[in-house]
Order: structure tokens, then C-alpha cells, then sequence
């Protein structure tokens, strides 16, 4: 089979994102936000461990049954709010691959036939607010398919000079803008909202390049939501300080996975990370909250980025850091088959046997989450970066929050680590599947990779 097609969409694909990310990283808003106040958020939201879905990859059906028959699963796991990407039919206009994408969205009040019916997808949420889960679907509110029912509708679509309809990015072919600038666009967008969350008791929305769409878009919209249903989550894929003081709970932390990215490559020195996020605090709201993440479906995965321990030591980064966690499906199997391109266009379901093979996988997602879920200072508690003898590879941090301390120390490198760190006294290590005991800082030690967690003892 000649792939010369595939890798060059792969290599146009791939510039896509890094000019995507680019322009996020860039802006520079025009007013401070850091004297400002973030959208409080109910310590539900502080808490969540966040999941996200692939509905097509999830099970070899790829439907709405397969996931909630996997809900106790789940649950057990320590997930509570489960992020569903579009679960609405799939445009075939100017499509991609042989399925298309999801982000592709021909319809945003109907469900795509190939997850099962409307019904399904209810089922699916209530079974999952009965096991104490909160549920949203990604919303794509910049863009429609090329044969989207909103086409019909003169004004809708953002058109060039000549009256064309027009992609929103070159390389998204297969989406045409949606034209924010039209008073009666925004009220059908917002009825949107307010139908999924009305008819289906979703939980919120992950909000597709949330940048693209005006703030003053997404804040009315919030606004009407809540009259609804106001104790939700809303999720920005983007990294702006404006979205997060009205309309958004949490945002992409964008800056950090790029620069995790480096560091794991060997191209940055792991302090990076400590100053991306030393930037990101200053220019952010007050009590702004950040998803952290090391995987999602618009990247390799971790495991084929990083290898195993350093997928592991990344996301032991996305649990610990302050903010709320989230894992794509797969991750916690040690899954390796492909969810960025050409996934997002194809059917290529999870590997769910990995287990066997990678059996530390799931022991550290279910032994972190627990760890998070039993500790007020690594879900809610400040952060506060401390130095340590080799600041090049390794990251030390601490968290706390009232009496509970909680010291982070991570190995962002192939090589073993014995040095020391900035803190002293006793500590019970209470790294997840590691047996307890008391140590003494500020010596340390770390293997490849290695990452280790303690709380201070009084």
C-alpha cells in the first residue's frame, strides 16, 4: 500500500497543530487578568478526575451500550466526570478518511446513528449520575461539516470576498466557519447548549479551540446555561486568561504539555516546566483552574511518545500538579494504538488486553487517583516549587493545604537521580503500589524516570 498520502497528511496535520498552538501561546491579551477574580467552581469541579471518550474507539462496536457497560469499571478506577467526544453524525461532505471526523459536525441536535440512539445516550448518562459521574460532550461550536444542516440557513458561515463559505484553517478542509458576527448564529448556538443540557441532564461541555469563538459568545451563553442547570463544568480547549474569569471553569494547560513534551525529549531542562508554569500563574486569574494532561486525541500517545516509564512519570506530573487531572481511554491499559491521525478519521479501537502485558499501567492510574482522592493538598492545595540538586532532570514540588504537606519529586529523565532536595525532616513516602514507609529528607533517590511522593509527618 503506498502510504505517501498518509504521511503527508500526517506532516500537514502535525504543522496544523503547531501553528494552532503557536498562535495560543502568542497572544497576548489585551488586558491584565491576573488582578482578577477566576469563575468560582464547586470543589466537584476541583476534585474531578477527568476521562475522555472516543465513543467509535472505545469498544470494537463503538457505541453508547459498550461504555456504559463499562461504567463500574470506571467507577472503580476513581473517574468522575466522563468528557464524550461529539456525539453527533459525522459529515461526509469534504470528508477526512474513510469515517470522517467527529469534529465535523453535521447536525448538532441529533445523535450519530453509529453510537446508537438518542435513548442510549441518556441511558448512558443516567447509569453514570447513579454511580456518581458527571458526564459532557464536546461541543464544536466554531465549525459545522460541509453539509450541515445549517447550511441551509443564508448568514450562518463565515464567506470570503466573493461570497464563498470558507474552512476556519487552511488545513481543515473537511470544516466551514461558523460567522459569529450574525446576532441570530449565536442565538441558534446557544439553544444548542441549552437543548443537550435540558433533554439530556449533561454535566457541561468541553469546548472545541474555544479561542475561535468569541468570549462574549461563550459568557452569554454560560449565563443562560446556568438558569437551566447552574452547577456544571465547562472545559475551554484553550489557553487565554479572558475565558476563565466568566464563562469557563478550567482551560487547556497547552503551554505546560508543550514544554512537558521537550523535556521528556531531552530538548529542555526539566526547571521549564517550573518556569511555563511560573509564566502561566502570573498573566492567570486568581484561583484559575488548569486541566493538566499528557495525552488526548490529538496527539500521539504518550506511550509511543515517551516510552512506558516516561509516560508514566508524565502523567504522575498531570496527577500531582494543581489543577484537575484528565486521561484519555486507553491510557490506564497502557494502550499504544494510535489517537491522534490518521484515529480521529478511522475506526481503531482500543487494545484493551494490554493489561497483561502492561500491568503497572492500570496498578498507577487506580493507585493515584486513590492517592488524589484521599489528599485535600494535591486536589485543592497551593503549590510551591522547591529546589533540588539537579534541577536539569528532576522536578520537586510540594503541595499543601492547612496541616497536610505533600512532596512531589520526579524524574524527568532516562538516567537514575541521587541527590537531594530543598525540604527536611521525617516523611511517609505514600508513593501509589510502593510500600509505606518513613523516610528521612533531604536526601533522595529516583530511578529512571522514577517519581515519588511523601507527606510530611508531624
Amino acid at each position: 500500500m503506498n502510504h505517501k498520502p498518509f504521511r503527508s497528511h500526517f506532516i500537514k496535520t502535525a504543522i496544523a497543530v503547531l501553528l494552532l498552538w503557536s498562535f495560543v501561546f502568542t497572544q497576548t491579551p489585551t488586558k491584565d487578568f491576573s488582578k482578577e477574580n477566576a469563575r468560582p467552581s464547586p470543589d466537584w469541579v476541583k476534585d474531578a478526575v477527568i476521562y475522555e471518550i472516543f465513543p467509535r474507539q472505545y469498544s470494537q462496536k463503538g457505541d453508547f451500550n459498550s461504555i456504559t457497560a463499562d461504567l463500574d469499571r470506571l467507577q472503580n478506577l476513581g473517574v468522575t466526570v466522563l468528557w464524550l467526544m461529539p456525539v453527533h453524525p459525522i459529515g461526509q461532505e469534504k470528508k477526512k478518511g474513510t469515517i470522517g471526523s467527529p469534529y465535523a459536525v453535521r447536525d448538532f441536535y441529533a445523535v450519530n446513528p453509529d453510537y446508537g440512539s438518542a435513548e442510549d445516550l441518556k441511558r448512558l448518562i443516567s447509569e453514570s449520575h447513579k454511580r456518581g459521574m458527571k458526564v459532557i460532550i464536546d461541543i464544536v461550536a466554531n465549525h459545522t461539516s460541509w453539509d450541515s444542516v445549517m447550511m441551509k440557513t443564508k448568514g450562518f458561515h463565515t464567506t470570503n470576498e466573493k461570497g464563498e463559505i470558507i474552512a476556519p484553517v487552511a488545513d481543515w478542509a473537511d470544516v466551514a466557519d461558523l460567522n459569529y458576527d450574525n446576532p441570530e448564529l449565536r442565538k441558534y448556538m446557544i439553544e444548542v447548549l441549552k437543548f443537550w443540557v435540558r433533554e439530556f441532564d449533561l454535566d457541561g461541555f468541553r469546548c472545541d479551540v474555544a479561542g475561535f469563538v468569541p468570549t462574549d459568545f461563550w459568557e452569554t451563553a454560560r449565563a443562560e446555561v446556568d438558569k437551566i442547570k447552574a452547577d456544571t463544568i465547562w472545559l475551554a480547549e484553550w489557553e487565554s486568561p479572558d475565558l476563565l474569569v466568566k464563562a469557563f471553569n478550567l482551560d487547556y494547560s497547552w503551554a505546560n504539555h508543550a514544554i512537558l513534551d521537550k523535556v521528556l525529549h531531552g530538548t529542555a531542562p526539566a526547571y521549564e516546566i517550573r518556569k511555563t508554569w511560573e509564566t502561566d500563574n502570573a498573566k492567570n486569574p486568581r484561583g484559575a483552574l488548569r486541566m493538566r494532561f499528557s495525552d488526548n486525541h490529538d496527539e500521539r500517545r504518550a506511550i509511543a511518545r515517551f516510552g512506558e516509564k516516561g509516560a508514566l512519570a508524565a502523567q504522575a506530573l498531570a496527577f500531582t500538579l494543581d489543577g484537575v487531572p484528565m486521561f484519555y481511554n486507553g491510557m490506564e491499559n497502557g494502550d499504544t494504538t494510535e489517537s491522534g491521525f490518521p484515529a480521529l478519521f478511522e475506526k481503531m479501537p482500543i487494545f484493551w488486553q494490554n493489561e497483561v502485558r502492561r500491568p503497572e499501567f492500570p496498578k498507577f492510574y487506580k493507585g493515584m487517583i486513590e492517592m488524589r482522592k484521599n489528599s485535600v493538598a494535591l486536589r485543592r492545595g497551593d503549590l510551591t516549587w522547591l529546589k533540588n540538586s539537579d534541577e536539569d532532570r528532576v522536578l520537586t514540588f510540594k503541595r499543601t493545604s492547612g496541616n497536610e504537606e505533600i512532596l512531589v519529586a520526579i524524574n524527568m529523565t532516562s538516567s537514575p537521580f541521587f541527590g537531594s532536595v530543598e525540604a527536611a525532616g521525617s516523611f511517609e513516602e505514600i508513593t501509589p503500589n510502593v510500600e509505606k514507609k518513613t523516610v528521612g529528607l533531604p536526601g533522595l533517590g529516583l530511578d529512571s524516570f522514577g517519581y515519588r511522593i511523601f507527606r510530611r509527618k508531624n
